[in-house]
């Protein structure tokens, strides 16, 4: 009984000496792979939204590499409503639209500016969640009154998360829309256009693809103009179309969504998983020629386009994402 607990201190050292150690050598502080991190479900071993993890013939494609741009953005939260800045000693139009990401033309426009070095330290500036023009509704307004006003596409408004736009798309008198890319009446328009997609060919895949990292090759799936890029709010692009052309499959794969499941977004939609990482989704399709489970070649037309769910004129969504995360389109269709 006496030399009982003799050993206690001892035994404990050793105990905690022993585990440090084991956490130091799987916590890779020595060169190794960090264990914990490396297999917590849920963890994409590549991230696509940087060209350093793709293949390195990839690297030196000028297309991809103009997409995957970093830049430092004041929040990464999005930001829904119109905030209130106080211009420093220093600051431009420019160099303020830039820390906000959003157009000079946009700050001019909020603040009633005309001339670009009117502003002035202390003065209070109007900053837009993003690039266009804001409108509080009145009495009569519709969405194609607005869009109409301020030279804009009616989907962009809808699209935009913190319009609260309801699915009969109905405006309330007093709310205050963002217009993405609008412009107001009388101004120069200074925004990006709408442009032409390049013609899809009917008799076969197009002639311009690219490889996409994982092993991808996607063609345009229809022809008509582009009426919405991508953004944080819109992880795909829009092309519109009175005529409903037929929808191709940009790449070949197994169609795993082919319906209306949800009953309302994206209405009736196809999407293909590629087998690689990819999968593509085509949205508010009038018509869909495919079933779940059948498998789908490059160039095939799985539906027409139309406007079905929260949509405002025939058009097709399309989104390419690799292992879940979406990626610009057009760094992969050009």
């Amino acid at each position: 009984m006496f030399k009982r607990g003799v050993m206690q201190k001892k035994v404990w050292h050793s105990s905690v000496i022993t585990l440090s150690a084991f956490g130091i050598i799987t916590s890779g502080i020595f060169g190794g792979q960090t264990i914990i991190s490396a297999t917590f479900p849920g963890v994409v071993e590549k991230d696509p939204r940087f060209p350093a993890n793709f293949d390195p013939e990839v690297l030196n494609d000028p297309v991809l590499n103009s997409f995957y741009d970093t830049k430092t953005v004041v929040s990464e939260k999005p930001r829904a409503e119109i905030i209130e800045y106080e211009v420093q000693s220093g600051d431009t139009i420019s160099g303020v639209a830039d820390k906000f990401d959003v157009s000079a033309d946009t700050i001019k426009w909020a603040n009633d500016l005309t001339n670009v070095n009117a502003i002035k330290p202390g003065q209070t500036l109007k900053i837009l969640p993003v690039s266009g023009v804001a409108h509080t509704v009145k009495s009569g307004d519709t969405l194609v009154s607005v869009a109409k006003k301020y030279s804009a596409e009616q989907q962009p408004m809808v699209d935009f998360p913190f319009n609260d736009i309801p699915d009969d798309l109905s405006l309330k008198v007093g709310q205050v829309l963002i217009i993405p890319d609008g412009v107001p009446p009388q101004a120069p328009i200074t925004s990006p256009s709408s442009r032409r997609a390049p013609q899809f060919l009917a008799q076969g895949p197009a002639s311009q693809t690219f490889s996409a990292p994982g092993g991808g090759s996607f063609v345009w799936p229809t022809n008509g103009i582009m009426t919405q890029y991508f953004s944080w709010y819109h992880p795909g692009i829009d092309i519109a179309n009175r005529a409903a052309p037929g929808v191709a499959a940009s790449d070949g794969g197994r169609v795993v969504v082919a319906g209306w499941p949800d009953n309302f977004g994206f209405g009736n939609r196809v999407v293909i998983d590629h087998g690689n990482g990819y999968q593509t989704t085509y949205a508010h399709l009038s018509n869909i020629y495919v079933a779940v489970g059948q498998t789908i070649s490059r160039g095939q037309i799985i539906g027409q386009m139309g406007s079905t769910g929260r949509s405002t004129g025939t058009h097709l969504h399309l989104e390419i994402r690799y292992r879940g995360i979406a990626v610009n389109p057009l760094a992969i269709l050009k």
